[in-house]
């Protein structure tokens, strides 16, 4: 009879990471590696793909690794067919890859925000459209699962983010649309993803009265590890979250508004 920490298992299951080669990608793919699974990861830059696959292959499972530049959708869309080529099979998608620079409204053009928009949502649409066929071609006992990353600027507001919080709101939908299209076979998650230790806070860690400002307005008091994302994307890919699609958890110390003014002006004419 198998136990509560048997469900978090993933043994000889296949998975997907992209933005892997540091921060929450880098992080998801080891936590899945631990937990049995073998790893297809990408991003732009080899060097940093490398290093993280050396920490999978510690773990003693498989890693593939594919540098890309994943905002180009035909790349993007080809991990899913080089993952079950490698390994056989494919059970788990994690979108890791976005992000968006923040920007005044005026200086937000069209282009700027049909970029974010792709970058963040179609990006995850075009690799799953490929991962769902090949998942569900091999394995039908296992989990099937995909997961998004979004972030708590998808559910809240505050200035200078209208195109990043708007891809990630998108991204939030559609990852509750996906779910009703494809359950029962696949579950969709996602994670509101909350102020996370990577370099993307580089700047902020560097300037203390950023971090006291970022901490003080967080409830927990404290900013988070990447494996707390890593450690929600387990449970949401497991058998521990068998019972979950649909939905999107919120890993972010427990905040409700923002929590950095980045200072920006009231328009002017």
């Amino acid at each position: 009879m198998s136990g509560i920490l048997d469900r978090f298992a993933v043994t000889d299951q296949v998975a997907i990471v992209t933005g892997a080669g540091r921060g929450l990608g880098a992080a998801t793919a080891v936590a899945l590696a631990e937990a049995g699974a073998d790893v297809l990861i990408s991003a732009r830059t080899e060097a940093q793909l490398d290093r993280v696959a050396e920490q999978v292959r510690a773990t003693g499972r498989r890693c593939l690794v594919v540098a890309a530049d994943l905002s180009d959708l035909d790349a993007v869309a080809g991990l899913a067919q080089a993952a079950y080529d490698e390994f056989g099979r494919l059970d788990t998608v994690v979108n890791n890859v976005g992000g968006t620079f923040p920007t005044e409204f005026l200086k937000t053009s069209n282009e700027f925000l049909n970029e974010a928009f792709s970058f963040n949502v179609t990006t995850a649409h075009a690799l799953s459209r490929a991962a769902v066929p090949l998942m569900l071609s091999a394995a039908p006992d296992a989990q099937k699962s995909i997961v998004t990353i979004s972030s708590m600027m998808g559910r809240t507001a505050d200035r200078g983010f209208i195109a990043y919080g708007t891809a990630k709101a998108a991204l939030a939908h559609w990852t509750r649309m996906a779910a009703q299209d494809l359950a029962p076979t696949i579950r969709v998650n996602g994670i509101y993803v909350g102020s996370i230790m990577t370099s993307a806070l580089e700047y902020v860690a560097g300037q203390p009265e950023l971090m006291d400002q970022l901490e003080t307005k967080t409830p927990l008091k404290r900013v988070g590890e990447p494996e707390d994302i890593a450690a929600g994307v387990l449970y949401l890919a497991s058998r521990a979250g068998q019972y979950v699609t649909g939905k999107l958890l919120e890993i972010d110390g427990g905040i409700q508004q923002p929590t950095l003014d980045l200072g920006f002006p009231d328009v002017a004419p």
